[in-house]
């Protein structure tokens, strides 16, 4: 499922015209290895110490080399109950002409307030098909009732 700027993109608008493409794969820890060595095998560069370097963070740092310029991607290896939920309730979009997985805009909005990118928040929150209780209550759960809106 694609987090960050292309799931900002996705919800919002805009254009992804710099930064890395920030993707969230649903597996179990002992799989995040795999996820390197079938990325290498496809073209992506993988610095080893890198990987071992962001292991405890559960992320697997990636580069695709293009002729255009590298594009960095980074794998949140997610493995809680939290983002689990997140895979549950993602939507299919349509983006640039391909089909892609994004968070629901309750999660992409409690994404967002974690970076403090309030701004964004508060647009996704202004769509009619967003659950501002289901957001309420989440960031009630994680600890977060400072943000509720």
């Amino acid at each position: 499922m694609f987090v960050g700027s292309v799931a900002r993109a996705a919800w919002l608008g805009g254009m992804i015209e710099d930064g890395s493409i920030d993707v969230l794969a649903l597996m179990q820890p002992q799989q995040q290895n795999q996820v390197a060595m079938m990325a290498n095998n496809r073209g992506f560069r993988v610095d080893r110490d890198e990987i071992e370097q962001t292991e405890e963070l559960d992320l697997v740092p990636l580069t695709w080399v293009d002729e255009e310029g590298d594009v960095r991607v980074y794998v949140l290896v997610a493995s809680n109950a939290l983002y689990a939920r997140m895979f549950a309730t993602a939507r299919t979009i349509e983006l640039y002409t391909r089909e892609i997985r994004v968070p629901a805009a309750e999660d992409l909005a409690l994404l967002l307030s974690m970076s403090d990118e309030l701004d964004d928040v508060r647009v996704l929150a202004a769509g009619e098909s967003f659950d501002r209780s289901a957001f309420n209550e989440k960031l009630v759960s994680i600890g977060l009732r400072e943000r509720v809106l």
